[in-house]
């Protein structure tokens, strides 16, 4: 919500017709979830620890994965509790923030289908430029990590039916339906 109230915007989105919601940090999805919100919330931000990925274990929260370390504490996690963690993996297209390396991606993808505790929801990545300008560098970075994320899910293509693939950030997705 930038600012303009985690529950307020998410109350928002979800009578808008948003089915899920995502946020930067575990605390804001540990808000939404204390306030009574029981859709799915994704944490945008990396949670590396154990203490984290159990509270976001806890709350029913779906962490960001870029790390087959991250995976492994999530299985390990889920596993001492007979219950499912449900993740999404997020892929660096250019960004260069966070997610992880677009040559282990497939690689990551694999293993973490092959956990038994993990159930991966969904691949994503972040676009860098999409706010830019569009007829200039930005709208050919923007281009680029289109082609790249494109080119990535291709390779899902058994599970394609079964996962969500999501790219836009904000702008992108006010400036190009077809980051949608």
């Amino acid at each position: 919500g930038y600012g303009h109230g985690a529950q307020t915007v998410a109350k928002a989105a979800l009578s808008g017709g948003a089915n899920s919601l995502g946020v930067a940090t575990l605390q804001e999805g540990i808000e939404l979830r204390k306030s009574g919100l029981d859709s799915p919330i994704l944490l945008l931000g990396n949670l590396t620890d154990v203490n984290s990925l159990s509270s976001c274990f806890y709350w029913d929260l779906t962490p960001t994965l870029s790390s087959m370390r991250e995976a492994l504490l999530c299985q390990n996690l889920a596993k001492d509790s007979g219950k499912k963690f449900n993740v999404q993996l997020k892929v660096d297209t250019g960004m260069s923030r966070l997610g992880c390396d677009l040559s282990d991606a497939l690689e990551l993808f694999r293993s973490i289908n092959d956990f038994d505790n993990l159930h991966l929801e969904g691949v994503y990545s972040h676009l860098a430029l999409a706010d830019g300008d569009l007829d200039g560098e930005g709208g050919e970075v923007t281009q680029l990590q289109q082609e790249r994320f494109e080119s990535l899910i291709s390779n899902f293509i058994p599970r394609k039916q079964f996962l969500r693939f999501h790219l836009a950030n904000s702008a992108g997705t006010l400036h190009n339906s077809n980051l949608h």
